[in-house]
C-alpha cells in the first residue's frame, strides 16, 4: 500500500480503552449523563491525538453529506471537527453499551428485532446459515441475544489482534464474552471444514462484509458506496459457496434510544460458476454495499470504520 496508508488490522487498538474502564465505573456509580460529561475530555484528547482516525471520519462524513445533503441537514451532520467529535462520541457510547451488555447491565428485553422470522424456519429445522454483518452499531448485542435464545447459536469470525485489550476487558466483565468468537486470519481448508460442521449442526457463522481480509494483497471486489468506489471483501461469498447454506445480512443500530437488530435474507444459497465467477462476486459485493449504504443512511453516525475505506491502492480486484 502507498506511504501513509495502513490496513485496518495494522491500526493500534483504541487508545482510550483504559479510560473507558474508568468511565464504565462512573456509569455504574452515577449513570449515563455523568458518564457523558466525563467522556468529553477523553474525546477531545482523542480528536487531537489521532489524526488518522480524524481524517477517516471526516472523509466519511464528507462523502455522506455530498451523497445525501438533505439527510445531513436533518441530522445536523457536517464534515468538520464538530461532526468528527459527534462521530467519536457515538463510537464511545457504542463501546459503553458493549461493556454494559457483557456486564449484565443492558436491558436486552427492549431490543427490537426485524426480519428474524425469515430465519426462524431454518433455525427450527436445525438448518444453519451464514450471517454477513457490518461495523455498524453494536453487533455484540446479537451475540448476547444468541446466548439467551439457545436455538440460535452464532460463531463470529474475527481478527482480534488489533483489539486485544478491549477483548480482555470484555472477558473480565463476563468470561462467556469470548466463547463464540473464532479468530481467523486466513481461510484454510481445515477452517472451512470446521465451519461446515457448525452449519451442518444448525448453527450460524457471522463474518464482516465491510473490511478487507488480512493479507498483503487482499482479493476484493470494487463497488459503489456513498457515491464513490470502495473495496469490499469477496471472502464472505466464497465461504457461502463452500457452505451451500442460506445467507443473511445482519445490521444493528440505535434509533431514538432503542436498539434494533435487522436480519435480511440475502440469498438462499450462493453458487460461483467457473466462467462467470468474477462477475457474480462483483454483483454480490455491490448488492451488499447497497444494503450497507441503506443502513448507514438510517444511522449515519454509527458506522465505525476509522480508516481510509475508499483507498484502493494495493488491493487485487477479483476480476484481474
Amino acid at each position: 500500500m502507498s506511504a501513509g496508508q495502513r490496513h485496518w488490522a495494522q491500526i493500534n487498538e483504541a487508545g482510550f480503552v483504559g479510560g473507558m474502564r474508568l468511565l464504565f465505573g462512573i456509569y455504574r456509580f452515577a449513570g449515563r449523563w455523568p458518564f457523558r460529561c466525563a467522556l468529553y475530555p477523553v474525546l477531545g484528547w482523542y480528536l487531537l491525538s489521532k489524526p488518522a482516525a480524524r481524517r477517516a471520519s471526516m472523509a466519511y462524513l464528507r462523502r455522506l453529506c455530498a451523497f445525501d445533503p438533505a439527510l445531513a441537514r436533518l441530522n445536523r451532520i457536517r464534515p468538520d471537527w464538530r461532526g468528527v467529535f459527534r462521530h467519536f462520541a457515538a463510537f464511545a457510547e457504542n463501546i459503553l453499551d458493549k461493556m454494559l451488555l457483557w456486564g449484565g447491565l443492558f436491558k436486552t428485553a427492549n431490543v427490537v428485532s426485524f426480519g428474524r422470522e425469515q430465519m426462524q424456519e431454518n433455525v427450527q429445522a436445525q438448518r444453519g446459515g451464514l450471517l454477513i454483518c457490518a461495523h455498524l452499531g453494536n453487533l455484540e448485542l446479537c451475540r448476547v441475544l444468541s446466548r439467551r435464545h439457545h436455538e440460535l447459536r452464532i460463531t463470529v469470525l474475527v481478527h482480534t489482534k488489533h483489539a486485544q485489550a478491549f477483548n480482555r476487558l470484555l472477558a473480565k466483565l463476563d468470561p462467556d464474552s469470548q466463547l463464540n468468537l473464532m479468530q481467523v486470519t486466513e481461510m484454510t481448508p481445515a477452517t472451512a471444514m470446521l465451519l461446515a460442521e457448525k452449519v451442518g449442526r444448525g448453527e450460524f457463522v457471522a463474518i464482516a462484509g465491510d473490511r478487507i481480509p488480512v493479507s498483503p494483497v487482499p482479493r476484493v471486489a470494487q463497488a459503489p458506496f456513498l457515491g464513490e468506489t470502495a473495496a469490499f471483501p469477496i471472502g464472505p461469498y466464497v465461504l457461502a459457496s463452500l457452505l451451500q447454506c442460506p445467507v443473511y445480512l445482519l445490521f444493528s443500530m440505535t434509533k431514538n434510544g432503542h436498539s434494533e437488530c435487522h436480519f435480511e435474507l440475502f440469498r438462499e444459497s450462493i453458487h460461483l460458476p467457473r466462467k462467470s465467477r468474477d462477475q457474480v462476486l462483483h454483483e454480490l459485493a455491490a448488492a451488499y454495499a447497497a444494503r450497507l449504504e441503506f443502513f448507514c443512511l438510517k444511522a449515519p453516525l454509527q458506522w465505525f470504520n476509522f480508516y481510509d475505506f475508499w483507498h484502493l491502492t494495493g488491493y487485487k480486484d477479483a476480476s484481474r
